[in-house]
């Protein structure tokens, strides 16, 4: 074939001896000066004949002609296919191939070079030169020169100098997934064995681990042995800050390195932090069981010690469990276990379980004082696929009240100052077939941290059945007030324990158990009058049954008291009102013009009426003689979960009226075609009541509530205010005489509140506010660090980077110009004047702020200051450095109760987390 760039003939080597022979000597006629047309055809035709009677088994190549040298012939760049006979594939690769046997491969190679291919016929070998490349089955290899023996089916790789005397264009091997990238490689195709030299891999297990050696002998697939490696999660891989250095070990690519000796380089400095012999995990499918090393510390109150140490064990794709425990040379001592589970599409959660015994100083010294202390959290969702009409949901933060003042592993801020701990168990089954039925089951715990009491409910048991409308058509369509007429039904059943922490799990926590179960039957309707007013009317009835009761007895005078019986048994009371209501909106505009900038302001008012009428039920009263020997009246219900039955009449007429404020104002967007709504005004309620019925005091005060939003919704505004119309005697006590009776004003206003918030960023006047909100702590508090940030030291994950998945490669220029931060404010005032002492109870104004000095430095503080007490709250103040591989986290108490310290250095990479040093100063314990 004649080649018009080349001006030159290319022909197909197809054979030796008479094939090659009559080849040639067509093609030198195709070449000479005076073209024998006849004679080259014919020379051509018979080599042919002889390449299909003589045709060896060797490979085929394209080939470029060129002047035939004495041994080797010249070969193009083009991509070349090399078609090999096909062997026995189901061979092991540790097994050698049969070397008698030469040229034989398993499949089909694929190389190219960008200046050269030569081959040499007396050394049986392929020189590639320059951006040489290989790929033969799963196997990829690139470098500057590869050499391929296909006698040994063995292939050679390694750099090549540039036009600067420098070696570049390194072997990159790759097998799969796995990635080598050496300075000289040697490989057989046959064996699957290799020895390669200066190689660096990395291992993705979550997390890139890079694996440098100086020699590397590959056994198999998945076998290597490494002389004098390197190990390292830096991600400057030609120059990493730390790695760990193995003098021999044996590798399993995504699986494991088991090394001998190894210690810690930083900066290539060793360092004393060595081991005879390491274990380092690779696994892609889970994590490893494996030891987890405690941290050594010392405190002046409990001595020496080792916390957070125990074993991991990854037991399956679904569940783990993490043991840990402390030791303390003073007897001290905790024990945790942590387990997380998952099932996709089905449900997943965690269980922590802590304990500790606490001791603090010596046996004989004044401050000794020894206690235990623990804590159970447990939770756990339901995924909404798995069972559209039931719902298991747990959310579980119970234990001692002071658990989070004397852990060992706690400085939890926010739950510190949170006096109350909940926690819930609840299942919700739902019966789709009509009338709907919608059952749930909850467990509920409520502690208070300051005077240790728990309330729960062991259990509550809740039904509701849907609403029936009997009048309605079947179309579904409900007009009139017959039509609307509807019903429900409502069951409700309480076992309720009220006791201290200190009896829990003993007998006499059941002491006052109280057991008892409701039922409610609303009915109601609902209907227009002249268009505009919405009507409602209903009534409600109310059946409540219990299993204990009291009786009052008459006071004695020996015993000086009178005394109270309780009495078990079924007993029941039933009661009901009624309702009704109208209201209606009112909507008021004032326009100013469309050349203004604020157009127009919309008024919306809502009042409404409503009455409520309850009877008296004196039937289920008692009387019992006092200590005046005066009757009184008591009900038998009175120590019930659900109240007692009313014993006068409730004539009452309530009156409210709420406003909402919005304002149209013209769009600083000029291609705008609709002016902007702003909301000016949320809600301003006004709310009282009149009893018709009553003797005096008829008027209830008037509650006044509002709230609104500035600046894009950043800042809210909630306020809200007590206004009493009648005047107070001397002694406080509210007398029938309005107050501007009395020489005062209309109103007398007995309590007023008013709580600012407000959140801004670096991005919040950009527009690029994400909103993000952390999550303090597993266990509850509040969703930002406005009461600092919680340090579990026994949750890895307490110091972790909070923004690493959603982080941004910025560049460092960037932060000359701006700086990265955040801000939140919230401010609380309350006034009292419910007895004329004109009092501020509280004004105090809390904040927190985070900022990005650099890229690396990130500064925080969380404090605030009381107006009322002229003090500082409690303040915390942290810092953070990212040291590229390691993170540096200092956080900082200055003062308070609980004034403490926590420094922390450490390994980034969560497979070599146990590579750390903290050092803590605890807050001191008050007995």
């Amino acid at each position: 074939m004649y080649n018009k760039q080349t001006k030159k003939y290319a022909y197909v080597w197809q054979g030796k001896n008479r094939a090659t022979l009559y080849t040639k000597i067509g093609l030198k006629a195709l070449q000479a000066k005076k073209h024998n047309i006849l004679l080259a055809l014919f020379t051509l035709f018979i080599s042919g004949v002889f390449y299909a009677q003589e045709r060896p088994q060797v490979q085929a190549l394209d080939i470029q002609f060129q002047e035939e040298p004495k041994d080797t012939v010249n070969i193009s760049a083009d991509e070349v296919l090399m078609n090999t006979a096909v062997i026995d594939t189901t061979a092991r690769d540790t097994i050698a191939k049969d070397t008698t046997k030469q040229g034989f491969l398993q499949g089909k190679i694929k190389y190219k070079a960008k200046d050269y291919m030569k081959m040499s016929r007396v050394e049986k070998k392929i020189y590639l030169y320059n951006e040489a490349e290989i790929y033969y089955q799963d196997y990829e290899l690139k470098s500057g020169i590869i050499v391929i023996d296909y006698t040994t089916n063995e292939v050679y790789a390694g750099r090549i100098k540039d036009s600067t005397g420098e070696l570049s264009q390194p072997p990159y091997f790759k097998q799969g997934n796995s990635v080598i990238e050496p300075d000289s490689i040697r490989f057989n195709f046959d064996t699957k064995k290799a020895l390669i030299f200066n190689s660096r891999t990395e291992q993705s297990v979550g997390e890139s681990m890079n694996v440098f050696a100086e020699i590397v002998k590959k056994e198999n697939d998945s076998v290597y042995f490494l002389k004098e490696g390197k190990i390292t999660t830096s991600e400057d891989v030609d120059n990493p800050d730390y790695y760990i250095r193995v003098r021999k070990g044996k590798f399993v690519p995504n699986k494991k390195i088991i090394a001998g000796f190894s210690n810690m380089y930083i900066a290539d400095v060793p360092t004393p932090i060595a081991v005879p012999f390491a274990y380092f995990p690779m696994s892609q499918e889970r994590r490893n069981s494996g030891i987890i090393m405690p941290t050594p510390g010392q405190t002046n109150s409990r001595g020496y010690s080792l916390q957070n140490g125990g074993y991991y064990f990854a037991i399956s794709d679904y569940f783990d469990l993490a043991v840990l425990g402390d030791y303390y040379t003073n007897g001290s001592y905790g024990l945790r276990t942590e387990t997380n589970y998952a099932k996709r599409y089905r449900y997943r959660g965690s269980v922590r379980l802590r304990y500790e015994n606490n001791i603090t100083s010596q046996r004989g010294f004044p401050d000794y004082s020894r206690g235990t202390i623990y804590n159970i959290q447990w939770n756990h969702s339901q995924d909404a696929k798995a069972s559209p009409n039931s719902r298991l949901s747990a959310s579980v933060n119970f234990g001692s009240s002071q658990y989070y003042q004397d852990s060992f592993n706690q400085l939890n801020t926010p739950n510190f100052l949170n006096n109350t701990l909940q926690s819930s168990i609840s299942y919700n089954k739902t019966f789709p077939s009509y009338p709907m039925v919608n059952l749930n089951a909850t467990t509920s715990i409520q502690q208070n941290t300051n005077d240790q009491s728990v309330n729960m409910t062991l259990p509550s048991l809740q039904a509701s059945m849907e609403r029936i409308y009997p009048f309605a058509k079947k179309d579904g369509t409900k007009r009139g007030i017959i039509q609307n007429v509807n019903f429900q039904y409502n069951f409700k059943a309480e076992n309720r324990i009220s006791t201290i922490d200190t009896l829990l799990f003993k007998s006499e926590m059941f002491d006052d158990a109280k057991s008892a179960f409701q039922h409610t039957i609303p009915i109601s309707t609902n209907f227009k009058i002249f268009k505009f007013f919405s009507t409602s009317v209903g009534a409600n009835y109310n059946e409540v049954w219990q299993l204990k009761t009291i009786k009052r007895n008459d006071y004695d005078e020996l015993l000086e008291d009178a005394t109270i019986d309780t009495l078990s048994g079924f007993d029941r009371f039933g009661t009901y009102n009624l309702n009704a209501s109208i209201g209606t909106t009112l909507y008021g505009t004032f326009n100013f013009g469309e050349d203004k900038k604020i157009q127009a302001i919309r008024h919306t008012m809502r009042p409404s009426v409503s009455y409520g009428y309850t009877p008296s039920f004196e039937q289920y009263y008692d009387e019992y003689v006092d200590e005046d020997g005066v009757k009184q009246l008591y009900s038998p219900f009175e120590d019930g979960l659900y109240g007692t039955p009313s014993l006068s009449n409730s004539n009452n007429i309530g009156l409210s009226l709420s406003n909402v404020v919005e304002a149209k104002v013209r769009d600083k967007d000029t291609t705008a075609t609709e002016p902007k709504k702003v909301m000016l005004l949320n809600n301003l309620n006004f709310s009282t009541g009149y009893n018709i019925v009553a003797d005096s005091l008829p008027w209830s005060p008037v509650r006044v509530s509002g709230g609104t939003q500035f600046f894009q919704n950043k800042m809210s505004v909630n306020f809200g205010a007590t206004l009493d119309p009648y005047a107070i005697d001397n002694n406080g006590t509210r007398i029938d005489l309005f107050n501007y009776e009395n020489g005062g004003s209309l109103f007398r206003m007995t309590s007023a509140n008013m709580n600012v918030s407000y959140s801004i960023n670096s991005k919040t006047f950009s527009g690029d506010d994400d909103k993000k909100k952390m999550d303090n702590t597993e266990s509850g508090g509040r969703d930002d660090d406005l009461f600092g940030r919680a340090q579990d030291f026994s949750d890895d994950r307490t110091f972790a980077d909070e923004d690493k998945e959603d982080k941004e490669e910025v560049p460092t220029e960037a932060y000359s110009a701006k700086l990265p931060w955040d801000l939140r404010l919230a401010y609380s005032l309350t006034y009292s004047n419910s007895n004329r002492q004109n009092e501020i109870t509280n004004n105090s104004l809390m904040f927190s702020g985070n900022i990005d000095l650099t890229p690396q430095w990130k500064v925080g503080v969380s404090s605030g200051y009381d107006f009322k007490n002229n003090g500082f709250t409690y303040t915390q103040l942290r810092f953070a450095r990212d040291l590229k591989s390691f993170r540096l986290n200092f956080n900082w108490v200055p003062f308070s109760s609980r004034a403490s310290w926590f420094f922390f250095i450490g390994i980034k990479s969560s497979m070599l987390s146990d590579l750390k040093w903290e050092k803590r100063s605890e807050p001191d314990k008050t007995l």
